[in-house]
């Protein structure tokens, strides 16, 4: 990365201010506007963070793979025309002659990768190959998303507004990990995307037709980059839209049968959306859910001589139901609160450990204001909560038991971490405010304080 990136890198930003300044001005509600505005320039030291980090420190898949070989195909096309197939074919149709370094071959057949990869070539032909400025392309992608998750949590509740912006906008993990080169920034670019249009498209009936076309696009992105996180998101999130409309029903019984109704289809769907998956891109089914844990083990057990940030569940996985109940509480715990601050090997890692210790006694805090009564019931009662808590959890059971190094961890965790959050601020405000005022007519219900 030289003086000519780091030119580039100050102009693009320039360009994305003046880009999103103009989109600022149509939010009409001046606290958003600012929110939006630090939002941005935290993005944007972020990218310039995690560029030092990759290209300097820590060179991995962002410069190694994704960068190198996207620029390649980029340089390809630019040689000779025919090579733009090389955008719409599959990874495995690619020709292996054309790979720059040859110890990337094995990870172009598979789709999440390439289709990263090929992300870097289109960006390149922006961003003239510079890795900086690609570097932000992808970063914008994921601030777009994460603005519109923010945007969907603020409108059903205003008055928690600095509580959601920490747990959203600025919590440091997700800020730097979030952007860059990398499938994380896209993937968390998708689900803020996919979260709001559903929701404004279903729920609210505005632009149904435009906001399902997003959402149908950003569900696609998702389940070619990470599809584990949309067939592990979408169920709990269909949950939470069918609920919010419960109270429509008025006798106490048929509510009663709709809910169990409602479970029962969603589970229903999550089975239909992960077998569907498998039938049609090759995706895990979930029967193969304890063959795909026990590779994944396999993986990270056998690069632990020579990764420094591995680790142990100390939970012994033989891909029985009763062997994954017996392994969640350490996975869900490996997840959330590791690594612990006595096995931190690295700055990187201590900073992380930090944070994971901010996160448990956070959590302890909420449980003990809340009461382990209140606590559960406030997670059954209230909708939005069970889909943040009961998301969280799951994803952090598949991460935890499948993920066993930290420098992977911190990064894959991330699409759990804003939920798991927003659902400790929504119990601890719940359970110790003593009034909730609508937000307006047919609106959600919004907490006073």
């Amino acid at each position: 990365m030289g003086f000519l990136d780091i030119i580039l890198f100050i102009v693009y930003v320039a360009l994305f201010y003046i880009f999103f300044r103009w989109r600022r001005k149509r939010i009409q509600n001046p606290l958003l506007q600012r929110y939006h505005y630090w939002a941005f320039w935290a993005k944007i030291f972020a990218t310039f963070a995690i560029t030092i980090f990759n290209f300097y420190i820590s060179p991995g898949d962002s410069t190694i793979l994704f960068y190198t070989e996207g620029v390649n195909i980029y340089k390809l096309i630019l040689k000779d025309a025919m090579h733009f197939k090389w955008l719409w074919l599959p990874g495995q149709d690619f020709d292996l002659t054309y790979v720059y370094n040859y110890g990337n071959v094995g990870y172009f057949p598979n789709p999440a990768n390439y289709f990263i990869i090929k992300t870097v070539a289109i960006f390149s032909f922006f961003g003239f190959g510079r890795y900086s400025v690609i570097q932000l392309f992808f970063s914008m992608i994921a601030f777009s998303g994460i603005w519109k998750l923010f945007y969907f949590f603020y409108e059903l509740y205003p008055t928690l507004h600095k509580r959601l912006a920490v747990a959203i906008l600025f919590f440091p993990t997700v800020l730097f990990w979030s952007s860059g080169i990398l499938k994380d920034p896209i993937c968390m670019g998708m689900l803020g995307w996919l979260t709001w249009s559903i929701y404004q498209g279903i729920h609210k009936k505005k632009n149904p037709v435009r906001n399902l076309i997003i959402a149908g696009i950003s569900g696609y992105i998702l389940g070619i980059v990470k599809p584990y996180i949309l067939f592990a998101y979408l169920p709990f999130y269909i949950l939470f839209i069918i609920l919010t409309n419960i109270h429509l029903i008025k006798n106490t019984v048929l509510k009663g049968v709709a809910f169990v109704f409602i479970i029962a289809f969603s589970i229903g769907g999550f089975l239909l959306i992960s077998d569907r998956l498998e039938e049609e891109m090759g995706f895990f089914a979930i029967e193969k859910l304890a063959e795909s844990v026990k590779a994944q083990q396999r993986g990270f057990i056998n690069m632990s001589d020579i990764a420094e940030s591995s680790f142990s569940l100390g939970v012994e996985y033989d891909g029985s139901a009763g062997s994954l109940v017996r392994i969640a509480p350490a996975a869900i715990n490996a997840t959330l609160f590791r690594p612990y601050i006595w096995e931190s090997k690295k700055v990187s890692t201590l900073l992380s450990s930090l944070e994971s210790l901010m996160l448990m006694f956070f959590t302890l805090y909420v449980f003990y204001r809340a009461g382990p009564i209140r606590f559960f019931r406030l997670i059954i009662q209230k909708p939005m909560i069970l889909f943040c808590f009961t998301y969280s959890i799951m994803f952090s059971l598949f991460i935890g038991a499948t993920t066993l190094n930290f420098g992977t961890l911190v990064r894959y965790k991330i699409p759990a971490i804003p939920f798991y959050l927003i659902a400790l601020i929504l119990i601890l405000h719940f359970s110790t405010s003593k009034k909730i005022r609508p937000a307006g007519k047919g609106g959600p219900s919004v907490v006073s304080e």
